[in-house]
Formats: structure tokens, sequence, C-alpha cells
């Protein structure tokens, strides 16, 4: 058996225990040990060998055809995104060298556009870390800097916890997009070092990562308990980055029909500093 991590194995075994027989149309025979479908079943709805489905899961086949691979996809309840990830978990890959993790660095032009937008802005990396943010985006949240990670602090700082009124919707939704980001580049030092200290300091985290949930973060209404504001309700927007793969621009706006531009333009206030004297201005000016 391969010393590789069994990336389809554990996706199947993780989804299966997920599907319920009644969602299976089979009925549920017998003492079950877990909730979800046994082995068998899978295969028998899939129309493979109990034999052969086993071999998956262990390991000791890793290259299904495709059309297994959308047969499972079907039992298993699986949307678009997931059966894309379940294809590239069991695509031939040829064994790559582990190369060193490149340093992101956000292009020039885009964080001079990040300073320069009225609204709060910043750049993530592939592994949600923080590359860089404006000051009206550390005003809405002060775990927003460069250098933080959005995974750690949603997940352990009880500040982040607090402004969001709806934390467990958005634990789902980043954990779920942080395994369709990384993908089967599941060696990477750093996603090791972030998984691990996560699993170990979170229950939450670690219940949905053993779920294997793969989505893409896309654009949403997300609601903010601020500390000074109050509750507003923003519209967050995720766009590519088209000269750095794998970075995100991410943009707060306020939702239409709200008072939460109001309370926005209140925090964007707070954050400017005072202009400096113009030339020439004297005590004199002042009337010193």
């Amino acid at each position: 058996m391969s010393d590789e991590p069994n990336l389809l194995g554990d996706y199947v075994r993780a989804r299966r225990e997920l599907v319920t027989p009644e969602q299976a149309g089979i009925p549920a025979v017998g003492l079950r040990r877990v909730p979800g479908l046994r082995r068998e079943e899978v295969a028998m709805l899939a129309g493979i060998s109990a034999d052969y489905y086993l071999r998956l899961e262990q390991g000791r086949d890793r290259n299904p055809s495709v059309q297994v691979l959308e047969s499972l996809a079907r039992v298993l309840r699986l949307d678009d995104e997931a059966t894309a990830h379940l294809l590239r978990l069991g695509a031939a890959k040829p064994r790559r060298q582990r190369r060193r993790p490149r340093r992101e660095t956000v292009p020039p032009g885009i964080a001079q556009l990040v300073a320069t937008l009225p609204l709060p802005a910043h750049v993530e990396g592939r592994y949600f870390d923080v590359l860089a943010a404006n000051a009206l985006a550390t005003a809405l949240s002060p775990r927003l800097v460069a250098g933080a990670n959005r995974l750690r602090d949603l997940f352990l700082d009880p500040a982040e916890h607090a402004l969001h009124p709806g934390w467990e919707s958005a634990t789902v939704g980043l954990v779920a997009g942080f395994r369709e980001s990384v993908g089967t580049d599941t060696d990477d030092p750093r996603f090791i070092e972030l998984v691990g200290e996560l699993s170990l300091a979170s229950p939450r985290f670690s219940q949905l990562w053993a779920r294997h949930d793969v989505r893409t973060c896309a654009g949403a209404s997300m609601r903010f308990d601020h500390p000074q504001v109050g509750v507003m309700q923003l519209q967050v927007e995720r766009l590519g980055v088209s000269a750095a793969p794998g970075q995100v621009l991410v943009v707060h706006h306020p939702a239409s029909g709200t008072d939460s531009g109001d309370k926005l333009a209140l925090l964007a206030c707070a954050t400017r500093t005072p202009a400096a004297p113009r030339a020439g201005w004297t005590d004199a000016h002042r009337g010193g």
C-alpha cells in the first residue's frame, strides 16, 4: 500500500457517513454503528463490487474510472463542486518532489488599490493568511492585519467570534472554502501546521474538517456586530487576483436598503487622522 495520504479514500468514507439510508432510498436494516451508509450499500447503489469499493476506501486502488467516480458522486449526493473535487482526487498524478512553499507577495498594483479603496478591503492568500489590509478593514476587525490568518482568528479568537452573529454558518463556509482552496496539495508544511494546530485547539474546526465539505468561497451577505457602531449587514465580494493565482481581494460594502452605509461611514471617520497643516501655516495664522 502506498505511503502517500489516502485522500480519495478519506473523502468517500467521510461523505458516505453523512448520507442516511432514507436519503439514499433504501431501508435501514439492522443495528448501525454510524448513521450513514455502509460500504456495501454504497457499492450496491453505485453498481460496483463491495470488494472494489473497499479497496478504494483503503487506498489499495487510487485511480478509478471517471464513470465510477461519477456514480459514487451520485450515491453520495455530491453537488457540482464536491463532484469536481472527487474527480480531482481520483485523477492519476505522478509523485511530485515536495517543494519549499514560496512566500505569497501581493502585486504592487493590488496593494495600492487596497490602500486607496474607500471600503474595507484586504487580500487573502491560499491558506487564508491576510497579506494586506486597509485601515477601514482593520477598523471593521482588528484581526484584519497583514500576518493574521482568517481561520485561526475565526476559530480561536473570542473577539472575532463575537463579531459574527452567524458564527456557526461562517465557520462552515470558511472550512469548506479552505479545503477547496488547498485541493490535493495536502503535503505542504503550511497546510499541515495550520490544520494540526486548529484540530487540536478547536473542537468545532475538528468536527467540520472531518466532514470533508468542499465549497468555493464566493460573495455573500454577512452580519457584523461591531462593538462601536452596532450591527451591520455587509456584502462580501471575493475577487481573484489574476497576477497572483491563489490570492483573493476581499471587499465589504453595505447592503442596499439598510443603515449599514451610515454605520460604515461612522467607522471610516474614526479611522481618519487629522490633516497636517498646509505649507506656510504659521503661529500667526493660529493667533499665536
